[in-house]
């Protein structure tokens, strides 16, 4: 068994996850604890919840993850520029029940919540508020007002507050340590294979069908032009991908086009991203489904006719059907 399949099978063990808006009234028997973003919670995150779900078995503890709501970055770098990430809130919880945590407590990431020095995050809350007796932090990991929380900060910290700390080294594969920027760049580049390898699963976006310019359908294509369910859901590189398409219980075969469709867009069109559902027809207008990204088929192409375009996806059709079998 692999072990990110051992991970997911975890909740067959463990009892269901149970969620905190805040901090405040939560009674713990003996927390084990991190903290974190956990953007995609992907295998290096997934390492580390492990430990964590092991040490609280080995104390007769709860195990504990606190993240924030909204990511820091999209308060505290507010401007012009847009943020993307790997997961939705919706999806870290569901990531997170599979890795066998017992408490997800989520806080809400305030400017004025910023603010708070690492020690006092640590007293006043971590002990105080939660009861922590044992915390355990990423390689990388940095707490309080400005990343100022060091790990070695936290150690001094520990040494006169009576809870113990534990760093764990950073999970490596394919010779890097893995990190949700990595991550985000290799999508970003249209490495959907190497990022899945990374992330521990299938990348997937979540959308609903609303109705397009129809050309597909005259092309003997016809796709489910897809809106996002989250603006700042980070969507791969512009091409051509073999995916899953998830709605209604059912998964079906298909393949993801998304840029500007520049052989049927005289002028330079917005971004979309279309979806082919291989041998389906039904009318599936908002509904919504899941689009899981497993192969990258080729880059986004200028065709000089529509009938190379049309050759073109019937070979990408075929590609796709192999790949996925």
């Amino acid at each position: 068994m692999s072990y990110s399949c051992a991970l997911l099978n975890l909740r067959d063990y463990f009892p269901d996850m149970i969620i905190h808006k805040g901090y405040e009234n939560i009674s713990f028997t003996d927390p084990v604890v991190t903290t974190g973003i956990f953007d995609g919670v992907h295998s290096g995150h997934r390492a580390l919840l492990g430990h964590l779900v092991s040490r609280a078995r080995e104390v007769d503890g709860e195990s504990v993850v606190i993240t924030f709501e909204p990511h820091p970055r999209v308060v505290l770098e507010k401007g012009t520029e847009r943020y993307f990430f790997l997961s939705t809130l919706e999806e870290k919880k569901a990531l997170m029940e599979r890795a066998g945590i017992d408490h997800l407590i989520i806080i809400r990431f305030t400017k004025q919540f910023s603010r708070i020095k690492a020690c006092d995050f640590i007293q006043d809350i971590l002990i105080k508020k939660l009861g922590t007796k044992y915390l355990i932090v990423g390689h990388d990991h940095h707490l309080g007002h400005s990343g100022e929380g060091s790990y070695d900060t936290v150690v001094k910290c520990a040494s006169s507050l009576n809870f113990k700390v534990e760093k764990i080294k950073g999970f490596r594969k394919d010779k890097v340590v893995i990190s949700s920027s990595l991550i985000r760049e290799a999508l970003l580049r249209g490495e959907v294979e190497k990022a899945n390898q990374w992330l521990g699963y299938d990348y997937s976006l979540k959308g609903t069908v609303i109705k397009g310019r129809m050309i597909g359908r005259e092309m003997g294509f016809p796709t489910a032009n897809i809106q996002p369910s989250d603006k700042n859901k980070l969507i791969p590189y512009d091409g051509a991908y073999a995916v899953d398409i998830r709605f209604d219980n059912m998964k079906l075969p298909g393949m993801l086009s998304i840029g500007k469709n520049p052989t049927v867009n005289q002028s330079a069109g917005s971004r979309s991203v279309e979806v082919n559902i291989f041998n389906f027809k039904s009318d599936i207008y908002g509904k919504e489904i899941e689009i899981i990204i497993r192969y990258r088929l080729r880059d986004e192409i200028k065709f000089d006719s529509i009938d190379q375009l049309v050759r073109q996806m019937e070979k990408d059709k075929a590609r796709a059907l192999k790949l996925l079998k």
